[in-house]
């Protein structure tokens, strides 16, 4: 267990805050010991949920290129069919996690492969768990398609105390599956949309794991089928109907 690049300032201005509260007290009242010990009791409670909400755990990544990782510890709230409307317009099983100010807030990519699409939204700062965070709401939207060509798009969305979303990715990226790619701050929700046909592994409500989590499988992509011989000569022909050819011969 370490903690996270993104908590060393909040870390440093916590313990900065803490500092400052206890020397005023001490110099203000010197004599209120109860007073003292109920101050120093809420420092370290402070200082202890500001320490694990930073936390990073370390641990081995188990990678497949035809399973979706969870991107983020939580709680699965969404499991529902829906239309992307921003970057894939199709339609999509939409899976949803909060994360509460208790989780770890590190967001892992999901799938490896190539980052085709990414954009930051400012918006709202709706409670994560309303309909309308996911379209409202300051958010990142992000795509990547893996070595078999299947997109997946994915959302970091900030909540009503997350005010702040760190991203490291950027369009053209090739990424690994359960590297880093972001992390929220203080309480958030991450979305993710996935092919039709993808086999959920996830129930409503169940706790997950940021990389660890296995959310769901994807569907095989359906290869176009080639055209007969047959087939081809007659697209040839109507082509050639449709465009007579006008042949020049130089004398």
């Amino acid at each position: 267990m370490t903690i996270h690049k993104e908590g060393y300032t909040s870390i440093a201005l916590c313990v900065l805050f803490i500092f400052v509260l206890n020397a005023v007290i001490q110099f203000y009242f010197p004599e209120a010991h109860v007073v003292k010990w109920i101050v120093y009791i809420l420092s370290f409670a402070l200082f202890v949920i500001i320490l694990q909400f930073f936390r990073s755990p370390i641990f081995k990544v188990s990678t497949d290129d035809k399973m979706v990782l969870c991107p983020a510890d939580g709680k699965v709230v969404v499991i529902e069919e829906t239309t992307e409307t921003e970057y894939l317009k199709d339609k999509r099983i939409q899976l949803s996690v909060f994360m509460s100010p208790v989780n770890v807030h590190v967001n892992r990519n999901p799938i490896a492969g190539v980052v085709k699409y990414f954009k930051y939204n400012p918006g709202k700062y709706l409670v994560a768990w309303h309909p309308k965070s996911s379209t409202e709401n300051e958010r990142t939207t992000i795509v990547i398609e893996n070595s078999a060509g299947v997109p997946v798009l994915f959302r970091q969305i900030a909540g009503a105390l997350a005010r702040r979303i760190v991203w490291y990715v950027k369009e053209g990226d090739k990424v690994d599956q359960g590297q880093q790619f972001g992390f929220i701050k203080f309480g958030s929700r991450v979305d993710v949309f996935l092919p039709l046909g993808s086999t959920i592994k996830v129930e409503l409500g169940e706790v997950v794991k940021g990389g660890r989590t296995i959310l769901a499988e994807l569907p095989a992509k359906t290869a176009q089928p080639k055209a007969s011989k047959k087939e081809a000569a007659d697209a040839f022909e109507t082509v050639a109907a449709a465009r007579p050819v006008k042949n020049t011969i130089k004398k």
